[in-house]
């Protein structure tokens, strides 16, 4: 099976250096997560206000990822995974909001709210590694 990451960019023949965001696993789920909902709103009408806030939390998890993970202090990075952690939060909430309008069915949810509890499982590995005194 391809890595979601390179089918996303179709980059799966090439060897290349990676940034070193791109070795995580949780950016990698975070990219699949991305390439999911685009296909979810694909069916959903732009003009629905939660197509926009859905297309943009998603969009914050991978991006606070790769930036989080290139600071320099543990609380720096912390701050980051916590930003891509809600942002994982609100897409869940976002689900819930499609489902309650009736613009995507209960079991579709359910699989992407499957994809966002194991993304906010490893993020907050990394927010305990970087700080692990926090309670998260």
């Amino acid at each position: 099976m391809r890595d979601p990451l390179f089918q996303a960019l179709d980059l799966s023949e090439a060897i290349m250096k990676q940034f070193d965001h791109e070795k995580l696993k949780v950016y990698h789920a975070a990219i699949a997560f991305v390439a999911w909902s685009s296909d979810l709103l694909s069916g959903i009408p732009k003009s629905i206000s939660v197509h926009n806030q859905f297309d943009r939390a998603s969009t914050s998890i991978p991006l606070n990822i790769a930036e989080g993970n290139g600071k320099y202090t543990s609380a720096d990075r912390c701050r980051f995974f916590d930003n891509a952690r809600g942002s994982t939060l609100e897409c869940a909430a976002c689900l819930d909001v499609l489902v309650a309008k009736s613009l995507v069915e209960q079991s579709a949810a359910m699989e992407g709210k499957e994809m966002l509890i194991e993304i906010v499982s490893m993020l907050v590995g990394l927010i305990r590694s970087n700080s692990p005194s926090r309670n998260v």
